[in-house]
């Protein structure tokens, strides 16, 4: 058994994809994992879907401003609780490397664990999103015709991404790959920091 044989990227991507099918999962449905990396991956997942149905909501024109200001702060703050789950998959995967020393010509990563399996989340999103589009009955051939050709593009993407993170994982257990945390800092969230919100105007 390796540190990292529960976090394979196809079981990871079938969980986004079973709740992505899940009626109302995003917002109704309680969180099924208490602790470990596997609370962190849903917690991404169910922020990155919220925000996701913001983002559609904030392109309406047939609503007053005040509910498109409500959708944009609902997405400042699914986002940062979307990079605040990444973090914390990074942490938690991170800390079974402890025991393993990274050889000295290790590949280093520039991109995280966490942050690839936040990109396998909106990739979900996104082929959730398209087959929906490439079944629909009330649109034109054309419309269908693309969709299906935009589905097949991100299915392959996926599988590219699947593959770099099993790799990834794979290789850091062995010591011959590594990635640091690197941390949003968000800084248009803290009120110490954002000189609109700390009262100096600029």
């Amino acid at each position: 058994m390796t540190a990292f044989d529960d976090v394979h990227a196809i079981a990871i991507t079938e969980f986004h994809d079973l709740q992505l099918a899940t009626f109302n999962w995003g917002k109704q449905l309680p969180i099924q994992f208490e602790e470990g990396v596997w609370r962190y991956i849903e917690l991404n997942h169910r922020h990155n879907s919220l925000l996701w149905g913001e983002e559609d909501l904030a392109r309406r024109k047939d609503v007053p401003d005040a509910a498109i200001v409500a959708n944009k702060r609902a997405i400042d703050t699914y986002n940062q609780s979307r990079n605040d789950a990444i973090e914390k998959i990074d942490e938690v995967l991170l800390s079974r490397l402890v025991h393993v020393n990274p050889v000295t010509d290790a590949w280093h990563n520039s991109e995280t664990a966490g942050s690839m399996i936040d990109r396998l989340s909106i990739l979900a999103l996104k082929i959730y999103a398209m087959r929906r589009q490439s079944l629909r009955t009330d649109a034109t051939p054309e419309h269908v015709a693309t969709c299906c050709e935009k589905l097949d593009r991100l299915i392959v993407q996926r599988a590219d991404l699947q593959h770099c993170l099993d790799t990834l994982l794979a290789r850091a257990a062995e010591g011959r790959a590594f990635w640091r945390i690197y941390h949003q800092f968000k800084m248009y969230n803290d009120p110490a920091l954002n000189p609109y919100l700390y009262g100096v105007k600029e």
